[in-house]
C-alpha cells in the first residue's frame, strides 16, 4: 500500500512538472515579442478622467498593467483578482477592442470593477506593446517589464508576481 502511494505521488509530481513546463513554454511563446528591457510608453486618460503615466508611476513602486477586453472569456476569471489587487497595489488596465468609453464603463459598473482603465478601442496600445493574447498581465518596475504572463492567473500567482518584483 505504501509503495503504491509513493508511486502515485511520484507520477503526480511528474505530471505537475510537465504541466508547469508546458505552461511556461506557452507563456514564453505568447510574450516573446513583448519588449522586456524598456517598457513601451503607456499613458493616457482613464475612464474616470485622470491622466496616468505608467512608466512614471513605476519609478515610485511596481505597477500592475492588465491588458484585457470586455469580450474575453478568460478575463472574466482574471478581472476579479485584478480588481481585488487594485485595492492594495497600483493597477492600470487597458481595455482593448471593447468599444466606446460608455460601453466599457457600463461593463465595469455591471461587474463592479474599480480598477483604473484606459480604453483602447482600436487596440493601438495593444499593438504598441505587441500584445497578442488577452488577458496579459505585466509588472512594470523602474520603467522595465519585470514580469509578464498571459492567460488565466490565480490570485496567489498574481500576488506572488507583485511581491517578487517589489
Amino acid at each position: 500500500m505504501k509503495k503504491r502511494l509513493i508511486r502515485f505521488v511520484k507520477e503526480l509530481l511528474i505530471y505537475v512538472l510537465i504541466a508547469i513546463t508546458i505552461a511556461l513554454l506557452v507563456d514564453w511563446y505568447r510574450t516573446k515579442d513583448i519588449p522586456k528591457q524598456v517598457a513601451p510608453e503607456l499613458y493616457g486618460q482613464t475612464l474616470s478622467g485622470d491622466q496616468i503615466d505608467v512608466i512614471e508611476l513605476s519609478h515610485q513602486q511596481p505597477v500592475v498593467v492588465y491588458f484585457w477586453a470586455t469580450w474575453c472569456p478568460a478575463c472574466k476569471f482574471v478581472s476579479p483578482s485584478v480588481d481585488w489587487l487594485s485595492q492594495y497595489y497600483p493597477v492600470v488596465t487597458v481595455a482593448g477592442a471593447s468599444g466606446p468609453n460608455e460601453r466599457v464603463t457600463a461593463f465595469m459598473q455591471h461587474s463592479d470593477y474599480q480598477f483604473d482603465t484606459i480604453n483602447d478601442p482600436k487596440s493601438a496600445l495593444f499593438q504598441q506593446w505587441s500584445i497578442q493574447v488577452t488577458p496579459t498581465i505585466a509588472i512594470i518596475r523602474d520603467g522595465q517589464v519585470a514580469s509578464i504572463t498571459t492567460g488565466i492567473t490565480t490570485p496567489p500567482g498574481l500576488l506572488a508576481r507583485v511581491w517578487l518584483n517589489q
